[in-house]
């Protein structure tokens, strides 16, 4: 099957045209995320889960590149993201442990959980469309462009989604955020 008919028989739902999809380009996809993050099993995590956007977004996808490009893409942006987060996650745990004073490791942990609970309550705080915007730029690594054009907006209406989702999560997060001395 060419590519515009296996993205077709996605499109409608059929499974066939996802299986050879899957099965075509998941190990391949695996090996690239292998290589960028250095971890097999959260290779395959990655992968799995451009799989499963894949077939959620399955009707409304608006394809400009081929099946194998936009596949490739989606894996090096999740790979890209995994990373982020673990730099982010590992630059913030002096903040975390400082938080905990002269705390024991398992307060640290305490800390870091209360932490991922605020900023998930923060997310939830966002209405729909804007933890939407938010989360394809934040987790998914989509440029505003990119956004603007899988949910069928103007990239100032991104612009505005995501003002509004920083602004939030700032006033939300403000406790665990450090102080920060304004002239």
């Amino acid at each position: 099957m060419t590519d515009a008919e296996l993205l077709s028989g996605l499109r409608r739902g059929e499974t066939s045209a996802f299986d050879t999809i899957f099965r075509e380009w998941y190990p391949r996809l695996v090996l690239i995320a292998d290589r960028l993050v250095g971890e097999r099993q959260v290779a395959e995590d990655l992968s799995q889960e451009v799989f499963l956007e894949l077939w959620r977004r399955r009707e409304s996808l608006a394809l400009e590149t081929t099946v194998h490009a936009y596949l490739l893409q989606s894996v090096r942006n999740r790979s890209l993201n995994h990373l982020r987060h673990v730099h982010v996650r590992r630059r913030s745990v002096p903040d975390v442990v400082e938080l905990a004073g002269s705390s024991t490791p398992a307060d640290a942990e305490a800390v870091a959980g209360e932490l991922a609970v605020a900023i998930e309550g923060a997310l939830q705080s966002l209405s729909p469309r804007c933890r939407e915007v938010f989360q394809m730029s934040r987790e998914r690594g989509l440029k505003y462009s990119e956004i603007a054009t899988q949910l069928g907006i103007s990239v100032k209406a991104v612009e505005a989604q995501m003002g509004k989702a920083l602004r939030t999560m700032r006033e939300q997060l403000a406790p665990w955020l450090p102080e920060t001395d304004s002239p």
